[in-house]
């Protein structure tokens, strides 16, 4: 497994608290597994990404970030259209009351300027002028970072990984619980229980969490919610908004505008 944030910096740069990198990738481009010293915020300015890690899938729409703390092992997929990304760095003596698992999160017009303005310092800017006070406001507001359910929890029970390898090829399955538990072997209520106990949700939950996330995958690179809607298996797109409206608190529509600048 590779190490990407590894001691071969500048010393100025390992004594600083944060330093925030830019980063522009072509679409459907992977960094591959991996992991850092530091913790990392990844803010997608322009197109998605999805996050996998050893727990679970973090979907990042666009204007949204994802936190990774640090030693966490970790991939990186872009969308179907170009990414453009910021990277925010942060030692991890400077990260008290920052969270400790993985997790998507809002981002702030204050917070996505400050991370625009924190990119050209580098890793040698002052501590004690301008730029230094600068960082100490951003590091605040990535404190008060507010997560959005965008998780999707894996499953390690083998017959159980090959329910959710197959929902994931085809998120529009309405296969139900009975039919699943019998295609491997298994009784439906040990199904439900060992479903429940691996991933916190029941199968028609996480079921649903899938089809939210793809939706917000698709919906990123442009698609229409009606196609989507349909193609992921709801009845009409007014069942599927209102499923989007429980779950985020907004409408599709709404939810790629509101944090757009």
């Amino acid at each position: 497994m590779k190490t990407k944030d590894n001691e071969n910096r500048p010393v100025a740069e390992r004594r600083r608290p944060l330093v925030a990198e830019a980063y522009d990738h072509p679409a459907g481009h992977v960094i591959d597994w991996h992991t850092h010293r530091r913790h990392q915020l990844l803010y997608a300015i322009e197109g998605g990404m999805t996050v996998h890690t050893d727990a679970g899938i973090w979907v990042v729409p666009p204007h949204r970030a994802v936190w990774v703390p640090g030693g966490m092992r970790h991939q990186v997929r872009g969308g179907d259209v170009r990414l453009s990304m910021r990277n925010v760095k942060i030692e991890p003596r400077a990260a008290a009351r920052l969270p400790a698992e993985c997790c998507v999160v809002g981002v702030s017009p204050l917070l996505r300027e400050l991370i625009l303005s924190a990119v050209p310092f580098g890793g040698g800017y002052d501590l004690n002028g301008a730029e230094g006070r600068l960082v100490r406001v951003l590091l605040d507001q990535i404190r008060n970072l507010r997560t959005a359910p965008l998780h999707l929890p894996l499953l390690h029970d083998r017959r159980l990984k090959r329910v959710a390898q197959a929902l994931q090829a085809n998120p529009a399955d309405p296969t139900g619980v009975d039919a699943w538990a019998a295609r491997i072997g298994m009784s439906a209520r040990t199904f439900s229980r060992r479903f429940q106990r691996e991933t916190g949700m029941t199968f028609r939950q996480w079921r649903q969490q899938l089809r939210l996330l793809e939706s917000l995958r698709r919906l990123a690179t442009g698609e229409r919610v009606n196609q989507v809607a349909l193609e992921l298996g709801y009845e009409n797109p007014s069942a599927y908004v209102a499923m989007f409206r429980r779950a985020l608190g907004t409408t599709p529509g709404r939810y790629f505008t509101q944090s757009r600048p």
